[in-house]
């Protein structure tokens, strides 16, 4: 095999990577060492800044195939019948940093990036249907919440459960992070939400709301707390781990998609806000519809380069997709890009991982990092050719509002309550050992640390979501 010589940045052969040009083999080292200096000065800068939620995750390369027909939803070209599109998705936690354990106690990010033929697609979700709040106010507290101390720079249970307990909308979501879903057994092993509601239109130009749902091929499982405890002391990337061996040995996991669609009339006189982040849509109301399957099937070759670098964002949107009146979504729609700006710079999107299949005539212009080069006119309109925008985006369809400016909660209808679906998920989708290991685990987060008055609220909490349960919790950290 042909030997490779080490290379300057620059492309130029090094003469020794391990010596330093020095005088004499104890004189001082020299400072035309170009070689040394780059790699020294290389190292200094090797990290960028983590992401603030979701530092730790890791990811793969694979494909969508649509295998239904949902045409009659949406005109995106990679929803099309039989239409299989490139993919990138990243798995992670939410509070934890990069080296923090896989398998803490805390939501699962499920991102994708799909790189289709009219540009990039991003869903961001979690592991589960719902989210703890549904105004974007709350969120950079709610996340100071969940991460150190300022002054001990430690994990703070009094601290989470101060904040679950005074907003009550989180109730939901708390739910689900304390039962299994809260510790999935693997990435394979869960599913995978938007969360959010958004917007399709068909070719007709006919709007409807959508939830995506990932549903994993091979079965949702979970570990327990003991289990989740221990593996974060034997194998703290236990979860990055299971991924890459699984794909580098050929045994490529799948998730079907499944949607739910809201005819866009029907949002208006709904029994409660379809746009209410802490909801889930009953599959009562509005069942699972098939659209396809994504696979993925290819291991990252350099993880700075296509992980940690990756940025998704849900103002990536195509023809035929939109965001809809979920406010949180709506000031994610700023807030990812945003990030991606302040970590990566503003030219993130020409990050190889970051680039559309797609040819990009942006008139973006200079800063940080450009790599592409841009041509004239730089500037429009222009009467020089340069590139118009597509009349037929200005005729899809939007919504509407009307009202004054206010800063307040949803309208609220019949069943816009925080504790309802919180509850119904605890007396009515978990079976009775679930609800034991809920209890459980509520039980073993309290008492390490939350004191009074915290304490209190939280048995008021659960009361509310559930009386039994409220009971069992309180009676568990008062007698533990």
């Amino acid at each position: 095999m042909t030997e490779k010589i080490a290379t300057t940045d620059g492309g130029a052969p090094v003469p020794s990577v391990e010596h330093s040009l020095s005088v004499g083999p104890d004189g001082p080292l020299l400072l035309q060492d170009h070689y040394l200096i780059e790699q020294m000065a290389n190292f200094n800068r090797e990290r960028i800044p983590e992401r603030q939620p979701h530092a730790k995750g890791g990811g793969a390369f694979g494909h969508f195939e649509v295998t239904a027909d949902v045409s009659k939803y949406t005109r995106a070209a990679f929803l099309q019948p039989g239409t299989k599109t490139d993919t990138l998705i990243r798995f992670s936690t939410v509070a934890g940093e990069r080296g923090s354990p896989d398998t803490w106690r805390d939501p699962r990010g499920f991102s994708l990036k799909f790189y289709t033929s009219e540009g990039n697609f991003d869903m961001v979700g979690n592991n589960t249907p719902v989210f703890f709040l549904r105004d974007p106010m709350k969120f950079q507290n709610f996340i100071r919440s969940q991460k150190r101390m300022q002054a001990t720079n430690l994990r703070d249970h009094h601290m989470q459960w101060d904040f679950w307990t005074l907003v009550p909308e989180s109730a939901h979501q708390v739910t689900w992070l304390m039962g299994d879903r809260g510790i999935p057994k693997t990435w394979r092993n869960m599913n995978g939400y938007s969360s959010h509601t958004y917007s399709w239109v068909n070719a007709e130009g006919e709007m409807f709301w959508v939830k995506y749902h990932f549903k994993t091929d091979q079965g949702v499982d979970f570990l327990t707390q003991e289990d989740a405890d221990r593996l974060a002391g034997e194998d703290g990337d236990y979860h990055q781990r299971d991924l890459y061996t699984s794909i580098q040995d050929g045994n490529f996991p799948s998730w079907s998609l499944k949607v739910q669609i809201m005819p866009f009339e029907e949002a208006k006189t709904y029994r409660f806000n379809p746009f209410d982040l802490t909801k889930v849509w009953p599959h009562s109301d509005y069942p699972l519809i098939d659209v396809g399957k994504l696979v993925l099937d290819r291991n990252v070759t350099d993880y700075h380069a296509e992980i940690e670098q990756a940025a998704f964002e849900p103002n990536n949107i195509v023809p035929g997709t939109g965001l809809s009146p979920d406010k949180m979504l709506l000031a994610r729609g700023f807030s990812y890009a945003d990030a991606h700006r302040a970590r990566l710079g503003v030219n993130y999107k020409q990050i190889p991982v970051n680039e559309p299949h797609v040819e990009v005539n942006s008139y973006s212009k200079d800063g940080a990092m450009r790599i592409r080069n841009v041509t004239d006119p730089v500037y429009a309109p222009n009467s020089m050719g340069g590139p118009v925008a597509d009349a037929r985006r200005a005729a899809e369809a939007h919504w509407v509002s009307d009202g004054d400016m206010v800063r307040t909660a949803y309208t609220l209808r019949a069943e816009d309550d925080d504790w309802g679906q919180a509850g119904t998920l605890v007396r009515d989708v978990l079976d009775d050992e679930q609800r034991d290991r809920l209890a459980h685990n509520i039980i073993g987060h309290v008492s390490k640390g939350v004191r009074e008055p915290v304490l209190s609220r939280v048995f008021e909490y659960w009361h509310n979501v559930d009386p039994d349960l409220g009971k069992k919790v309180e009676d568990g950290v008062r007698n533990g």
